[in-house]
């Protein structure tokens, strides 16, 4: 009596079992949900003139990205906010980038050359005129002596000429000086200098700055000496930058 019982309720727990299992071994249907904590900014559209602040972004690097002066894009954001620090900016916020309609940018020549600390005399060409728009064809002199040890690349930006501590660092090309410091990673003792509302030309790794922001220097003027400030190595890296955007200078250089 006790056998007969005990048959049916064994293969009824055997049966349950086996639901079970199927059950389980079942593909889903439908994935997982996944909760997106992002807040939706990075789907937001950027205005016209606008950039939208990404992670490791400094208010230096991204008026060099976009070929303005870093003041310039202070003096704009400011205008429209007055409490706009350009020490203190998060992730999503959007600057400023391009020079609202009457504001005054970076002008070349407004202000006497700062003085050339080096031994021989440079002769200064035609003075430049402000706010020109220079030809493709920009023509540039070396701003340093030396071997090109790295070319330009899209990694690299620049040219990488090799040298000694001290050894003099040369503008360019005539322009204006809207940069000169330190707050861009991996550049160390870094000059900008904007040579028209096209072209800019970087200068870094410098052991010394000579010259200082809102500074109008001449072709071939001394304007740093050479060094190895945030590098593995002493030499000068040199960018040209058109319209904010890197380009090769070499084809430029005489």
């Amino acid at each position: 009596m006790q056998s007969t019982l005990f048959k049916p309720f064994f293969v009824a727990l055997i049966s349950a079992s086996l639901m079970l299992m199927v059950g389980c071994s079942t593909p889903r249907t439908k994935p997982a949900s996944v909760t997106d904590r992002s807040g939706g900014s990075s789907s937001e559209p950027t205005p016209p003139g606008y950039y939208r602040v990404k992670k490791g972004d400094t208010l230096a690097r991204i008026a060099l990205d976009n070929g303005q002066a870093p003041r310039d894009v202070t003096q704009w954001n400011k205008a429209i906010n007055p409490n706009f620090n350009p020490n203190v900016i998060e992730v999503g916020d959007l600057i400023l980038i391009k020079a609202p309609a009457g504001s005054k940018s970076a002008r070349i020549g407004d202000k006497k050359p700062a003085a050339d600390k080096s031994d021989s005399p440079v002769t200064s060409p035609e003075p430049a005129k402000a706010e020109v728009v220079a030809e493709p064809g920009i023509r540039l002199s070396w701003p340093a002596k030396g071997k090109v040890i790295t070319e330009f690349s899209e990694t690299n930006k620049g040219i990488d000429i090799a040298g000694k501590v001290g050894e003099p660092v040369l503008a360019a090309s005539d322009g204006k000086v809207v940069y000169a410091g330190n707050s861009l990673r991996g550049y160390g003792n870094l000059v900008i200098v904007k040579h028209d509302n096209t072209y800019l030309t970087a200068y870094a790794h410098n052991s010394k700055l000579l010259v200082k922001e809102g500074d109008a220097v001449r072709k071939g003027q001394r304007i740093a000496e050479m060094g190895d400030t945030d590098a593995n190595a002493i030499k000068l890296h040199f960018e040209l930058r058109v319209n904010g955007k890197p380009v090769n200078p070499t084809p430029y250089l005489q």
